[in-house]
C-alpha cells in the first residue's frame, strides 16, 4: 500500500480487522503476502491446539490466572469464538497426553494474533 493510502487508513479500523481474523488488517493495508502467512501461523497454531484438546479458558473466578489465559485466548477473534460453539469439549481434555501442548499452542495463537492487531495499529497510524 503507498503511504498515502496508509494515511487513509484508520487504526481503529485496522486494529478491528486485526482482531476478528489474523491477516485480515494487513490485507487491508496492502500487505497481502504479510497477511497470509499471519493468517496461516496463527490459524495452524490454533488448530493445532485444537486437534491437541487444548482449553479454550474461561474466567473461574477462584483461579486468578484464568482472567489472563481467557484474555489470551480470546485474541484469536472468530477463531476462538468459531471453536467454542464447534467444539465437543471446550474445556479439553485434561487426561490427554497433548493437552499441556493444546493450551500452549492456543494462548500462543491469541497472543500472536493480539500482537498483529498492534502492528496493524502502528502500521495505520504511519508509524511503520
Amino acid at each position: 500500500m503507498s503511504a498515502e493510502a496508509t494515511r487513509r487508513a484508520h487504526p481503529a479500523v485496522a486494529a478491528a480487522l486485526a482482531w476478528i481474523f489474523p491477516g485480515l488488517a494487513h490485507a487491508y493495508l496492502g500487505r497481502r503476502k504479510t497477511a497470509l502467512i499471519y493468517a496461516a501461523i496463527v490459524t495452524v497454531a490454533f488448530l493445532l491446539g485444537m486437534s491437541f484438546e487444548g482449553r479454550l479458558y474461561t474466567i473461574d473466578r477462584t483461579q486468578p490466572l484464568t482472567f489472563l489465559a481467557t484474555f489470551a485466548v480470546s485474541g484469536a477473534g472468530l477463531l476462538n469464538v468459531a471453536a467454542r460453539f464447534l467444539a465437543d469439549n471446550p474445556s479439553g481434555t485434561i487426561l490427554a497426553p497433548t493437552y499441556e501442548y493444546g493450551c500452549a499452542y492456543l494462548l500462543t495463537a491469541g497472543l500472536m494474533n493480539l500482537l498483529l492487531v498492534l502492528d496493524a495499529w502502528d502500521i495505520a497510524a504511519g508509524k511503520k
